[in-house]
């Protein structure tokens, strides 16, 4: 595909994109008909958005039901403290179209549940987990496995980080074959608890955007089986094999 199928603006904004290789104008073109599905607009949210809309995604449905606080700047980067009390999909909204006019961003001010799941998934190729609760984790990937879309899922505390790919189409083994069950209310510390820095919830969502583009252009991630974990003490990534567990309720063969 060539540049002229982009204004002279647009292939201005996108040169860079367009001379790495497997990129081209071809996969411009790709990130810019992609549609992706953020849930959570906090810190790893922030990160996923500013690239998204930065590389030329053209659909992005941002779902989140918190308003901007002050404890959130930290790390919120989408936010200003001009944002404060006003609904974080809001100042999301504005605040990606300012970067990139061409990003068309849906907001849904809502708590994600199942009941609330039917229509956020039409039309997108990739869905990214940037919630911060399990119950709203397992909502959205048990749904994404349903109906086979591909899941990039980060979580953050402390100096520390997580990120896997959950892909039904390459035979991944699902979110609940690494956490079968939905831990009980209070098990987990939140941030408020144990502290996070900004920046590690800013290396995890720049990490999902990357795997977000890359499966927007075709590729296969690296993570579908597989759980990549970042300590920022000790700039140290690991990566820890994931594996399919036979009796799991989603995508295991139930044992007798």
């Amino acid at each position: 595909m060539r540049s002229l199928d982009f204004s002279p603006e647009e292939r201005e904004r996108y040169s860079r994109n367009a001379l790495l290789p497997g990129v081209g104008w071809e996969g411009q073109e790709r990130w810019r008909r992609g549609r992706v599905l953020v849930v959570g607009v906090g810190g790893l949210g922030s990160a996923v958005l500013f690239y998204l809309a930065a590389a030329g995604v053209g659909g992005l449905r941002v779902v989140d039901s918190d308003r901007v606080e002050l404890s959130n700047l930290q790390r919120q980067i989408l936010h200003r403290t001009g944002d404060l009390g006003r609904p974080k999909v809001v100042s999301a909204q504005e605040t990606v179209r300012a970067l990139n006019p061409h990003c068309l961003v849906e907001g849904h001010e809502l708590r994600l549940t199942a009941d609330r799941m039917a229509g956020l998934l039409e039309d997108v190729q990739v869905a990214v987990d940037a919630s911060d609760n399990f119950p709203t984790r397992f909502v959205l990937a048990e749904a994404c496995w349903q109906v086979g879309i591909p899941l990039v899922s980060a979580a953050v505390a402390g100096f520390e980080g997580q990120l896997l790919v959950v892909d039904p189409k390459a035979d991944s083994p699902c979110y609940r074959c690494l956490f079968p069950q939905l831990p009980p209310p209070g098990t987990v510390p939140g941030t408020g608890e144990v502290g996070i820095l900004g920046a590690v919830a800013g290396v995890m969502g720049c990490l999902q955007a990357v795997e977000a583009l890359r499966l927007l252009l075709g590729e296969k991630s690296e993570l579908t089986h597989k759980l990549l974990s970042y300590d920022g003490r000790k700039a140290r990534f690991q990566q820890v094999a994931r594996v399919k567990q036979p009796n799991c309720p989603w995508c295991g063969v139930t044992m007798p």
